[in-house]
């Protein structure tokens, strides 16, 4: 937070900063920042893996996300994500659907054509 407020007021970004918002000037020394950030801290990370994906007996989906054990069921969010991305998890979960819907079709595709 001390790094942050000494970035905010150097050029050019201190033109678009109006004001510090939180934690506020009443924050001043390092005890205090370390306190406001004790009481006001918060992950701000999405639940990832829940959902293993993989070929052993643990996993819960396979490599082309199917549900072991179920038949036409597959997950495709961010649940077979084996770590959290460093980033918002709104894109990563975005290209897992994409991936998804390229392996659905293709094994739909290709179990209708064994029929």
């Amino acid at each position: 937070m001390a790094f942050a407020r000494k970035l905010a007021v150097t050029a050019p970004l201190s033109d678009f900063v109006a004001a510090e918002v939180t934690p506020g000037p009443d924050y001043v020394t390092e005890v205090d920042l370390l306190k406001f950030a004790r009481s006001n801290g918060a992950t701000i990370f999405h639940p990832v893996g829940t959902c293993r994906m993989g070929t052993d007996a643990d996993a819960v989906v396979n490599p082309r996300l199917h549900v072991r054990d179920i038949g036409g069921l597959w997950v495709a969010d961010c649940s077979v994500m084996p770590t959290v991305p460093s980033g918002n998890t709104n894109l990563p979960a975005i290209m897992v659907g994409e991936k998804a819907s390229d392996m659905i079709l293709e094994d739909v595709s290709r179990s209708c054509r064994s029929l």
